[in-house]
């Protein structure tokens, strides 16, 4: 049986999927049917984790054409916030047979499967793919007593 991670993730491909099938009419419309005005576009990402000793999650995102000027990250708890535009380039004097390169602001939340600790997270950009480590919090665990029961009160 599919994990519950994998059926979001299969939806969410699914929606990308029908955005581009349908085109500008379904597009323009959110998951939830109410029109998406000036809503952008969403970078697609890659997450996983790796590293034995120190762990880390690695968040991948494909940014093609964007100037790293645009580009502000953000960890808020478990969710690492990327936003950024990518500025329409100079379109005078073209007729255009096809336009599918996106444009416009965007703003990615993406969920992160752990605590990361945010003070040594470090991001590069390389051949338009950003990488973003997150270093995951130690956790540290905690004994908890059990207090007897008192023989005077028994049930």
């Amino acid at each position: 049986m599919a994990r519950k991670s994998d059926l979001f993730l299969n939806f969410e491909r699914m929606w990308r999927e029908m955005d581009e099938l349908m085109g500008e009419p379904w597009a323009e419309r959110s998951r939830s049917g109410a029109p998406r005005i000036g809503a952008g576009f969403s970078p697609k990402a890659d997450v996983f984790y790796a590293g034995r000793e120190t762990p880390v999650a690695i968040v991948l995102v494909e940014l093609a054409g964007i100037d790293t000027e645009s580009l502000s990250l953000e960890v808020c708890g478990r969710d690492l916030v990327i936003s950024g535009e990518r500025i329409v380039q100079q379109t005078e004097g073209r007729v255009y047979q096809q336009v599918e390169i996106e444009t416009g602001a965007f703003r990615r939340v993406i969920e992160l499967g752990a605590d990361v600790d945010a003070e040594r997270a470090e991001a590069s950009y390389d051949d338009g793919i950003l990488r973003v480590e997150l270093p995951l919090q130690a956790t540290i665990a905690t004994r908890v007593e059990i207090e007897p029961k008192n023989p005077e009160h028994a049930d």
